[in-house]
């Protein structure tokens, strides 16, 4: 699979999953999106991080909810419990520290970080399914600097979650069963000295193939190309903002296209300024087309199905709306449209 098929997929999961705060609809997107990476996951370093981004999801939906608590107030609904009120500087008028609690408060704060966790989870599917390594070479060559910083970052969290394996491996083996505060340390020199050692092999690889070589260009035309970048970027965020925003007309689609073409243009001038070569570029096939058109198709959907049901208020059990249902489903379908992952053993047979 073609890496950025799996994140046009996430993506659009990500955008599907930003438009309600029904907690049925996102826990629907987050077994979506876990099913797909149980079924579609290779045994590569990076497949291993999809647990991680949900312990963060946990601890996002824990702390928005405790958030609540801290900064709060009584808003005329049902008070659960009262804690002492902390006083706070004039500076600081209108903003409540702890006091009364109400049910509607400790569900808003639910809600919103159960929305930001199931945003977290589709990144880490994406993270998961998708390699990061591949996915640089599809990079356009204006991106190339920042694509690689990007492409380091994303594979920051797979790496950290093998070291630890790795680290607690061995200290199995050699029968390491100490708890507390030397378990941590245990694990936690060993993991940063192979993190140190990974960077010092990353920086030698690119060094030794001429990372950061450019081509002659002219000044104006370096100008000119992180204009029309910068510029384009610029359009595109105040275009998808018009869209999602629907109240706009000239900041939604006109915006989204101007911005597109003229970074688009950047793009061209740009790959001429970087010398590269791929070696087996990715293809792109029928399977990365049917992916990404589950994930488009299923955001789409969630959209056109209107706002019925996907804003639940007050203390009423949050309602299922079908078609919604349904198009949060579609977006399992590469769960069999993708094909198989081959694992490491196959492959050494």
């Amino acid at each position: 699979m073609h890496p950025g098929a799996w994140w046009v997929w996430a993506l659009a999961l990500a955008v599907a999953a930003s438009r309600t705060t029904n907690p049925l609809l996102l826990g629907l997107v987050i077994a979506v999106a876990g099913f797909v990476v149980a079924h579609r996951r290779t045994d590569a370093p990076w497949a291993l991080a999809f647990r991680l981004y949900a312990y963060i999801g946990a601890v996002i939906v824990a702390s928005r909810v405790l958030f609540r608590i801290l900064i709060g107030g009584e808003d005329g609904g049902h008070v659960l419990f009262t804690l002492p009120t902390i006083p706070l500087p004039a500076a600081a008028a209108g903003i409540t520290l702890l006091g009364p609690t109400s049910a509607e408060e400790l569900l808003g704060g639910f809600y919103d970080g159960l929305r930001l966790a199931a945003i977290v989870l589709c990144v880490g599917a994406a993270n998961a399914l998708a390699n990061p390594k591949r996915l640089l070479k599809a990079v356009p060559g204006a991106l190339y600097e920042l694509g690689t910083a990007v492409t380091v970052a994303l594979s920051v969290a797979p790496q950290l979650v093998e070291s630890v394996q790795r680290v607690r491996r061995a200290r199995r083996l050699r029968a390491g069963h100490s708890r507390g505060f030397r378990f941590v340390k245990g694990i936690f020199v060993p993991v940063l000295a192979d993190a140190m050692d990974r960077s010092l092999l990353l920086a030698a690889a690119m060094d030794s193939r001429g990372y950061g070589r450019r081509g002659s260009l002219a000044p104006r035309v370096r100008v000119l190309i992180a204009v029309c970048v910068l510029v384009g970027m610029i359009g595109v965020a105040v275009g998808v903002y018009g869209v999602l925003d629907g109240t706009s007309t000239w900041l939604g689609l006109p915006m989204l296209a101007a911005g597109l073409v003229v970074a688009g243009s950047g793009f061209v001038l740009g790959g001429r300024r970087v010398r590269r070569t791929a070696y087996r570029p990715d293809l792109w096939r029928l399977p990365e087309t049917l992916v990404v058109l589950c994930g488009v198709g299923a955001c789409a959907l969630l959209f056109a199905a209107g706002p019925a049901g996907l804003y639940p208020t007050g203390l009423e059990w949050p309602s299922l709306p079908v078609l919604p249902v349904l198009s949060v489903l579609i977006g399992a379908l590469p769960a069999w449209l993708a094909p198989r992952p081959v694992s490491l053993l196959e492959v050494a047979r």
